[in-house]
This record gives C-alpha cells, sequence and structure tokens, in this order.
C-alpha cells in the first residue's frame, strides 16, 4: 500500500489572514501532512497598525515589517501576484511580482486571503491624484510627500506659496485617517524649526469627514473627543462634508468651498480585491460569504477569511474586517483544514472583539477595551503597549521599542526617500576619454 499524498493547500495572500493561516497549519500538521504554499505580492507581513509612525518618522521602515520566509519556514512561498483562478480545475495562476512567465499551482484546499484595496467611488480625479495609506509604499510616499512640501515651501515662501504647499487634505475620518492627520500634523509642526522661512501658521492639515463624528467604529463620546483635541492641534476638522472632487484647485468638497492643495492622502474607503469580483463564488460586490467554519459553501476545498471574506456572527451579522479577528479566523481554518484532512468535525468561528484603540498624535489616544473606554494619555500608553505586543518577532518588537525611546530624545528624521535613479545614472551617455 502506497502512502497518502501530501494535501496540497494554496493560501493567497500575505496579509494578516494568510501568514497566519500559513503558520498555524505549520504547528498544526505534520511535515507529511500538508504541502503549503503561501502566495504573496510582498515577502513580508506588514503590521498595519503602526503604518502612519512610519509616514511620521516615530519608526524606521523595516522595523514594522517581518520576512515571511522567517515567520513560515516550511511552506513554500511565491512572491508574486495571483492573475487568476479556476475553481472547476482547481488551480491558481500567478506571475512574480517582478514580471516573467506565469505558473499554474493545483490545489487540494485553496485559502483566499487577498484582503482590500482602496475605493476611490469613482470620484473625478480622486485615484489619479490621491496618495494612499495601506502599504509599506504608500507610507514612504507620504513621508516624502510631506518632506518635499517642506522643503518647496521654505524656498518659495517670499513667494506667497507656502500656504498652499503646507496645506494637506486627509480624507476619512475613521483609524486610518484620524491617525494620519494626527501624526503627519505633529511630524510638520516638530520640522519646521529647521526651515528657517516657515512658522507653524502656515501649516494647515484639513481632514475631511462624511459622518457625524470622527471615529465611527467607537463611539460617539470618544469621537467627540478626537475631533476636540485634533482641533486644539490647529487641525481643521470638517465633519459631514465629504470629497466631491480633485483637480488643479484643489480639492473640491461637499460643502461648497475649495481647499487648495497638493496633496490629499485618501482612506475613505475600502473595495474588494479586482479578482475576486469575477469569481462564481462572490457576491455582487466582490467579497465571499463563507460559511462560519470559513468554508465557502458549494465549493469544496474553498475557504475564505479576512478582508475578502463575509463570515457571520451567531446574529448573522457579517464580523468586521480588523486584524485581530483576521487572526483569529486564521487559527480555526488551520485546525479546520486540518479537520478535514482528518475526517475530523469542522469547528465555528466564534470571536468577541476586544476592543479598539486609536493613537491620535503628540501622546494622546482613544480607546474602547472590554466595554470600558479611554481617552488622553491612558488610551495612548494602551495604543503602544497592545500593538507592541501584537507585533510579530520579538527582535521587531525591539526595535520599535528603541524608535519610541530615541524618539523622546531625539529630533524626527527629515531624509528623503528617493525611489528613482541616482542621479547621473542612465540619463545621459558619459563619453569616455580618447
Amino acid at each position: 500500500m502506497g502512502e497518502k499524498p501530501e494535501t496540497r493547500v494554496v493560501i493567497l495572500g500575505g496579509g494578516f489572514a494568510g501568514a497566519y493561516a500559513a503558520m498555524h497549519l505549520e504547528k498544526l500538521c505534520r511535515r507529511d501532512e500538508i504541502h503549503l504554499t503561501l502566495v504573496s505580492r510582498e515577502n513580508f507581513l506588514l503590521f498595519t497598525p503602526m503604518l502612519h509612525e512610519v509616514a511620521a518618522s516615530d519608526v524606521d521602515v523595516t522595523h514594522i515589517v517581518s520576512p515571511l520566509r522567517q515567520l513560515v519556514r516550511r511552506g513554500v512561498l511565491f512572491n508574486g501576484d495571483v492573475t487568476a483562478i479556476d475553481l472547476a480545475a482547481r488551480r491558481v495562476q500567478v506571475t512574480h511580482a517582478s514580471g516573467g512567465h506565469p505558473h499554474e499551482l493545483e490545489y487540494d484546499h485553496l485559502v483566499i486571503a487577498l484582503g482590500g484595496a482602496t475605493n476611490f467611488f469613482g470620484l473625478p480625479g480622486v485615484e489619479a491624484r490621491s496618495l494612499t495609506m495601506k502599504s509599506l509604499g504608500d507610507a514612504i510616499r507620504v513621508r516624502s510627500r510631506m518632506i518635499d512640501l517642506l522643503e518647496r515651501a521654505d524656498f518659495e515662501s517670499a513667494a506667497g506659496e507656502a500656504h498652499s504647499l503646507l496645506t494637506f487634505v486627509v480624507a476619512g475620518g475613521g483609524f486610518a485617517g484620524v491617525e494620519t492627520i494626527g501624526a503627519l500634523n505633529d511630524f510638520v509642526r516638530e520640522a519646521l524649526r529647521y526651515y528657517p522661512h516657515l512658522s507653524e501658521s502656515m501649516a494647515r492639515p484639513v481632514l475631511v469627514h462624511a459622518g457625524e463624528f470622527l471615529l465611527p467604529e467607537l463611539s460617539r463620546s470618544l469621537g467627540d473627543y478626537a475631533g476636540k483635541a485634533l482641533r486644539a492641534r490647529g487641525i481643521d476638522v470638517r465633519t459631514g462634508t465629504s470629497v466631491l472632487a480633485v483637480d488643479d484647485r484643489g480639492v473640491h468638497l461637499s460643502d461648497g468651498t475649495v481647499v487648495p492643495t497638493e496633496t490629499i492622502v485618501w482612506t475613505a474607503g475600502t473595495a474588494a480585491h479586482s479578482l475576486l469580483k469575477a469569481l462564481p463564488l462572490a457576491d455582487g460586490k466582490g467579497r465571499i460569504p463563507a460559511a462560519p467554519s470559513l468554508s465557502v459553501p458549494g465549493w469544496p476545498g474553498v475557504w475564505a477569511l479576512g478582508d475578502a471574506a463575509l463570515i457571520p456572527d451567531p446574529g448573522g451579522t457579517p464580523y468586521p474586517p480588523t486584524a485581530q479577528h483576521a487572526i483569529r479566523q486564521a487559527r480555526v481554518l488551520a485546525r479546520n483544514i486540518r479537520a478535514t484532512i482528518r475526517g475530523e468535525a469542522l469547528r465555528p468561528f466564534r470571536f468577541k472583539t476586544l476592543g479598539q484603540l486609536a493613537a491620535i498624535g503628540r501622546r494622546a489616544g482613544v480607546a474602547n477595551l472590554l466595554g470600558l473606554q479611554f481617552s488622553g494619555f491612558i488610551a495612548w500608553v494602551l495604543w503602544r503597549s497592545i500593538y507592541l505586543s501584537k507585533l510579530p518577532r520579538f527582535d521587531r518588537k525591539v526595535r520599535v521599542a528603541l524608535d519610541w525611546l530615541l524618539d523622546l530624545v531625539f529630533p524626527k528624521d527629515l531624509v528623503q526617500y528617493q525611489s528613482g535613479p541616482s542621479a547621473g545614472s542612465g540619463s545621459s551617455k558619459v563619453e569616455a576619454p580618447a
């Protein structure tokens, strides 16, 4: 009698859901039980709650990422993009992130954890002219843009352009928007002392939110506190206002005003991964309805979790797309894949949100933990303590803790990262002397 072949498990997505699913599968399954392949566009796991800290030079760029090859040791990592999913043939087509020929991966179990994408709602000029805050590259670009604005404004101050250059808009009053505007405001105001022609009165950060109050994921009282604290720090907070368009004049708002600016950071909406919208198992918006076991009804061997999935709680309401849910869904999914392989019963995913926190800049925050509300310095300490504990890998925890310690003593780094070629490299031909 021949040995039973390994079960082929392919995981699409290297975010919290996909990476943790791979790590749990490695822990739960024997080496000869599964052949695991993780497909990820990046070769690292990004700790997204600290993205705004990279943008504001609070932590180093590489300190909030963990190499996937150090997290997933037994599985195969394919660094690239998913280009097609053939559910009938049970195979996935992928290509390397740097280009090259396509590869086909056959599977017995397919885990879809592709996350979401930014939703620009088709608003004129928004996608073409906005920066986003979903990836490490986004945070680096936002940081470089802010430094570039400071450099240009300091030189152009005599021409009267400094005010418009130092006006920047963040769209969206959820966690990402509030944390981004708070961090960028601190960064710009602290940096101004190194630019002799600029003053604090020239900086004009604007936060635009369509809802009645900020941070609707928390509570009205905490949202109002956050709005009051941000306004006290010189931020123009506009609730009940939405972005209509962005053009050469600036950002057009629903209250009839136009904010002259070259910089808008868009955090106002998320959409499903474009690849999922064409799949027969997805709903009209591109998200995948899954059973409480995280399996996809009608498609044996297909599983979904994280931002890509609609997973019902006991009351039938989909769980929110947060990291704390995705990480715990990954553990249940790994157990259920193992149970399926071994012919055991599946477990449902059950989890009650422990709490949510947001940093709002200048050593202040808001938090709702286990039904208790905190604000100000205590909430900020809780934010840093809890997220530091959740950061993967001990070495990353140490690096970030040191960054925070040094930030108390030394000024923020104003080095601007340039992604283009260095001067003289490939831009012109240099003749050798005869």
